[in-house]
């Protein structure tokens, strides 16, 4: 699998690699997270990237790939210490927050801790990279980051504080193209494509339950891209190349609880980038018909 120096860090990370969150949302068995990794790892897989609000999905990683630690590079967040939307931001438990990952991903270190969708206003203040950086000198983690989107990212990047931006990029999210990627770019900011298919939102052609889906949708239905109306696997194909396609994406980051659902997403990346002609379709689509509204999805 093509691999892709993570902008100004030492880490050459898989284009492919593993979101965490699915796997303790949905409740998977430790069985199937050690088979799902270790293949995926066994054919090029390098990047595995979690949090601490994921449930269990630290414990679950750090169960599957302990004994393969220099196989890859763990990734996690802070900021969540009680589960998703309960912040804490306090220096002391984002350190304590950091010391409980290592011990859940049974690991002496982190190759990158990430502030988790820390606002602007956060940010600014300062103590919460200064808690980052103090991570760092402790070794706790070899490289910091921050994940979020809109112009908390944007200050994420200015600030100069960051060697990673994890950030949401795919067909029915571009507002990162111009807000946040092409200053990236401009200062080796490595960029993390997360949710890189849109979640497969349109999958089931109609409207999902679930209201996460919701906005992406509700989007789709207004871009009508016509590559949507393929054979699913070949639709998913086409826009997780989008993402990859983009200049300054360096890795995008996929869920799943299907151990192989991974070599299937790995699989479609075969043919390499999107022809240049069907990109720029897809990106004057969106430029048609997105408005200010649309921002990046939290």
């Amino acid at each position: 699998m093509e691999k892709r120096k993570l902008g100004k860090t030492d880490m050459q990370v898989s284009v492919l690699g593993f979101g965490g969150s699915e796997i303790g949302y949905e409740h998977a068995t430790a069985e199937t997270v050690a088979r799902l990794l270790n293949s995926a790892l066994d054919v090029g897989l390098n990047a595995i990237d979690t949090a601490e609000c994921y449930v269990n999905s630290e414990e679950l990683i750090g169960q599957a790939v302990a004994g393969r630690r220099n196989d890859c590079y763990l990734f996690s967040k802070c900021g969540h210490p009680e589960g998703w939307g309960r912040e804490d931001w306090r220096p002391r438990s984002l350190l304590k927050s950091i010391e409980r990952s290592l011990r859940r991903l049974r690991t002496d270190h982190l190759d990158l801790v990430q502030l988790h969708s820390c606002s602007e206003a956060q940010l600014r203040k300062g103590d919460v990279i200064e808690a980052l950086q103090q991570a760092r000198q402790r070794g706790y983690t070899r490289h910091i980051g921050y994940s979020g989107d809109g112009h908390a990212a944007r200050y994420a990047l200015e600030c100069r504080q960051f060697d990673t931006l994890q950030t949401s990029i795919n067909i029915a999210d571009q507002e990162a193209l111009e807000l946040t990627l092409l200053l990236a770019r401009e200062r080796n900011i490595g960029v993390i494509a997360k949710r890189p298919i849109a979640n497969a939102a349109w999958k089931i052609g109609r409207k999902p339950a679930d209201p996460y889906l919701h906005t992406y949708w509700e989007r789709l239905q207004k871009l009508t891209y016509d590559f949507l109306r393929a054979e699913l696997k070949n639709a998913v194909a086409t826009a997780l190349r989008f993402t990859l396609s983009i200049p300054g994406v360096h890795t995008a980051i996929v869920g799943t609880t299907k151990p192989g659902r991974w070599h299937e997403n790995a699989a479609m990346l075969a043919a390499g980038p999107l022809p240049p002609e069907q990109f720029e379709r897809i990106r004057a689509r969106w430029e048609e018909v997105a408005d200010a509204t649309w921002v990046g999805q939290t």
